[in-house]
């Protein structure tokens, strides 16, 4: 069946104002950010705010990933076939929906609703990325996706301390309030500054692939998230895994044969493309080992010795530098990437955040060390993160930008997944007994600081083995042209 042809511009796009473009993209990107860590202050007072068990408020927090996993890769296939804006502002009101739901919310039930909201607007980043390539200058391009990736860590960096602050000195709906506010900001200023792009692949919606792709990630991520509670070796978990495994199958014997799939599997098998993506997963791994070690070596007391007795507040003060170094490494990753390719660049973030772990391996016993390691690692992150959309972007069709990207952040996304459950279960085993409690022993941290430090190593060594250095990402369509088409 043959690929539907792609509307694109004669010439390079340009906008008229592309800072402007540049900084509403952005913003947006650290708006959605904020939601995964506007609920954390909250976490251990949900049981009491929501009156459940704590077991039942996890889903808070589960909702928002797997609802995230399902939407990404689907909104930015619509995002292709549509108009990268529309489904931008689609994501956007998701977001002010959940928000809204959440601020209402005083039980269970809608607050998981709500929080699955806003986990369906993850796509904001993946689809800014796809419109600065098709909008912005070639001049421009490589620091603005530097910049827009990096925002995921940018506002979960600045957002913490943020949430903390309101959370000990407001009612705790505020959170969510101040959420759908920057959601109708952010709104507004797309409406008013980002034009709709007029490349497109057209086509009709993939929705067998899409449900196939949508039950296979919730079986995997859920058994992933949930396996420590209910037992790796339980029915429950091992039934999730077979399922994911089994529907994945199935689902690319169905990819490689549809007419115009949810993800172009042929063009995900390029090595610049697979090795990205596994690169990419393994990153997002060892990157997210930062965020589960030291907020609790930040609040452990410190009568265990090792604990440093901050309050949430703290917290948030000391892992915000790493977000400040994420924003200022984008366009040192755009000038990285520009003089020696993307690949150079990928390849020394992930040293650099090895590195960083390394470094915190011997330095956790003092809060100017846990600031150093976060900003090391930070810096390592931004340098990293403004090349995997480069990479990816430079081998794969401009009408399938969108759902590249989307595939791209959930290989990260699901790498994250996978740390938090070694991170839990590493930190399950090795405790040290502490009055009436287990609490993580100091030697846990520590072999998980060594995991993160290896998975950096990894990451490094994969991204050694793509294509030699990549040619910039373009900025432009060439006039339309039917795509290759399929049996």
């Amino acid at each position: 069946m043959p690929r539907p042809r792609t509307t694109a511009p004669a010439a390079a796009p340009k906008v008229r104002n592309p800072s402007a473009v540049i900084a509403v993209l952005a913003f947006g990107g650290i708006t959605v950010s904020l939601m995964q860590t506007v609920v954390i202050p909250l976490v251990p007072r949900l049981p009491d705010l929501l009156g459940a068990a704590p077991a039942d408020t996890a889903w808070a927090i589960t909702a928002t990933l797997l609802a995230a996993a399902v939407a990404t890769p689907t909104v930015g296939r619509l995002g292709d076939m549509f108009g990268k804006r529309r489904m931008l502002l689609v994501s956007l009101g998701l977001l002010i929906a959940g928000s809204v739901l959440a601020a209402l919310s005083d039980t269970l039930p809608p607050m998981i609703v709500a929080r699955a909201l806003q986990g369906m607007a993850s796509g904001v980043i993946p689809l800014g990325i796809s419109i600065m390539r098709d909008e912005l200058p070639a001049e421009r391009l490589g620091s603005a996706i530097a910049l827009m990736s990096a925002s995921l860590g940018v506002g979960g960096a600045l957002g913490l301390p943020a949430a903390a602050l309101l959370a000990d000195n407001v009612d705790w709906h505020a959170l969510f309030w101040l959420a759908a506010a920057l959601g109708v900001l952010g709104t507004g200023l797309v409406l008013a500054v980002v034009p709709e792009s007029p490349v497109r692949s057209g086509g009709q919606f993939d929705f067998p692939g899409a449900v196939g792709l949508s039950v296979a990630l919730m079986s995997l991520l859920l058994a992933i998230s949930k396996g420590s509670d209910w037992g790796w070796t339980s029915a429950m978990t091992l039934g999730l895994f077979a399922v994911a495994v089994v529907v994945l199958l199935v689902w690319g014997w169905w990819e490689l044969r549809a007419g115009a799939p949810l993800v172009d599997l042929r063009t995900s098998a390029r090595p610049q493309v697979l090795l990205t993506n596994l690169a990419s997963a393994v990153f997002g791994f060892s990157m997210f080992a930062m965020s589960l070690v030291l907020p609790q070596i930040l609040q452990l007391p410190r009568a265990t010795g090792y604990g440093l007795g901050q309050p949430m507040v703290a917290v948030g003060l000391v892992l915000a530098p790493s977000g400040l170094v994420m924003m200022a490494m984008a366009p040192v990753s755009a000038r990285l990437s520009r003089l020696r390719g993307p690949k150079t660049t990928l390849i020394t973030g992930a040293l650099v955040v090895a590195a960083g772990y390394a470094l915190n391996v011997a330095l956790m016993s003092q809060l100017w060390h846990l600031v150093l390691v976060s900003t090391v690692i930070g810096a390592g992150i931004g340098l990293a993160y403004g090349a995997m959309p480069a990479l990816v972007m430079g081998a794969v069709p401009i009408s399938e930008t969108a759902a590249a990207n989307s595939l791209n952040t959930l290989m990260r996304s699901i790498g994250t997944s996978v740390c938090s459950a070694v991170a839990g279960a590493v930190l399950a085993t090795m405790t040290l007994r502490f009055g009436p409690v287990d609490l993580p022993s100091p030697t846990g941290f520590r072999v998980i600081l060594a995991i993160g430090s290896a998975a950096g190593l990894v990451a490094a060594l994969i991204a050694a083995f793509l294509p030699g250095r990549a040619a910039p990402v373009p900025q432009a369509a060439p006039a339309a042209e039917p795509v290759a088409g399929k049996a």
